[in-house]
């Protein structure tokens, strides 16, 4: 994966047009949690440090091509000022103007991109009237890097293109995921459903040395093997796939962890009466909520064993207590063996971020991806044409 940074460019003097995520959540025209702008911060100083100046590109929520005046990123401009600690201008037309007036480290946030319909179309034109106003371009939103869009995809072929901080150090970490991963690897995917993540399966079987399947979806890769999962969370129409990508696994070399022992409750519920019994145990009137211990041992013992593991998902229904207990356990392991320097543990998705959050060891992990989307086709094999725009 070749790129250039932005230790490659000079950059004094320049007009550098710089591709964020800042589609933060907004109540009352104020932003109530900062953390993709935080991951920013990096670019952001190194950037006017080097003496550039800076035109943030953005998107905020789905305008189709129109303005919405609630989807404008003016009401974001305070806490980019705040966060960046410097004053942030904002313009929605005039571009040429409002960037001729800049010096070196003044930062400009352009209007809400998606206001045009050309920015989600991919058009050469919007994107060549953007780069009529920049020297360069960097793109630092990993996020939206698996959509074609004018600011990710066009743009980058028009101008001289790098990856910023946060781009860089989420394509470092993927690399050292699955592109180049010190083996053993293991991945662990969870989730509720098999068919949200067939593509995903089929690429890690051909890539990992262990895959560890959580969640609801291990409920129907166990009822393809006969097990009765009575009411548990079950795709009975996916179990011929589930046996596809067991066989796919073996043909590869690659050994599916499904659980051994399960946690039961007839009431999907915070506290419900539950219980621990082996998979092929399940008794009538209940489902499945959690790994069981013995499952957990068994995920611990494997990690034990490996150099690198990518993390998709939970193991049980982690949003409620006692369900969240499997989960907890591997993460606080995998943070354990990360911290040992014996591992090396990359995680991303939604879901995974939470409950890595709940199990309090975020921090621990070497690297985090708040991209979702991004992340997940990026582990399905998927070329992300945000990123194949800056390799060369």
């Amino acid at each position: 994966m070749a790129f250039k940074t932005l230790d490659d460019m000079d950059l004094s003097g320049k007009v550098v047009l710089t591709r964020v995520d800042v589609n933060v959540p907004v109540e009352d025209g104020r932003v109530t949690d900062t953390t993709r702008i935080d991951r920013v911060v990096p670019t952001i100083r190194d950037l006017r440090d080097a003496g550039a100046k800076v035109v943030l590109l953005a998107h905020f929520g789905r305008p189709k091509g129109q303005v919405v005046p609630e989807m404008s990123l003016r009401q974001v401009v305070p806490a980019l000022s705040e966060v960046f600690g410097t004053e942030v201008g904002f313009v929605d037309g005039g571009y040429g103007e409002a960037v001729s007036k800049m010096s070196e480290g003044d930062v400009l946030l352009f209007e809400n991109l998606r206001f045009n319909p050309g920015e989600e179309k991919n058009d050469e034109g919007f994107a060549k009237r953007l780069a009529s106003v920049g020297d360069v371009y960097c793109n630092d939103a990993f996020s939206a890097a698996h959509r074609a869009h004018a600011s990710t995809e066009a743009l980058a072929r028009l101008l001289p293109a790098f990856a910023g901080r946060s781009m860089q150090a989420e394509l470092e970490a993927l690399e050292a995921a699955l592109g180049s991963p010190k083996p053993p690897v293991a991945a662990l995917v969870g989730g509720a459903k098999v068919s949200t993540k067939i593509e995903l399966l089929s690429n890690l079987v051909t890539r990992v040395q262990h895959l560890i399947i959580g969640g609801g979806m291990a409920n129907t890769f166990l009822a393809a093997q006969g097990a009765d999962v009575k009411r548990s969370l079950c795709e009975h129409d996916l179990l011929d796939t589930a046996r596809e990508i067991a066989a796919k696994a073996g043909a590869e070399g690659c050994t599916i962890l499904l659980p051994r022992d399960v946690v039961v409750a007839e009431a999907f519920e915070a506290n419900a009466p539950n219980r621990v019994v082996k998979v092929e145990d399940v008794p009538d009137g209940h489902m499945i909520l959690d790994a069981g211990p013995d499952s957990v041992a068994h995920i611990r013992t494997v990690l034990d064993g490996c150099a690198t593991l990518v993390w998709n998902g939970p193991l049980g229904a982690f949003e409620i207590a006692p369900f969240d207990a499997g989960t907890v356990d591997a993460a606080r392991h995998a943070a354990e063996l990360t911290r040992a320097g014996k591992l090396v543990s990359v995680a991303g998705g939604g879901d995974t971020v939470s409950a890595l959050n709940r199990a309090g060891v975020a921090d621990d992990f070497t690297y985090i991806s708040t991209a979702g989307g991004a992340f997940l086709e990026w582990l399905e094999g998927k070329t992300l044409p945000g990123v194949a725009a800056l390799e060369g």
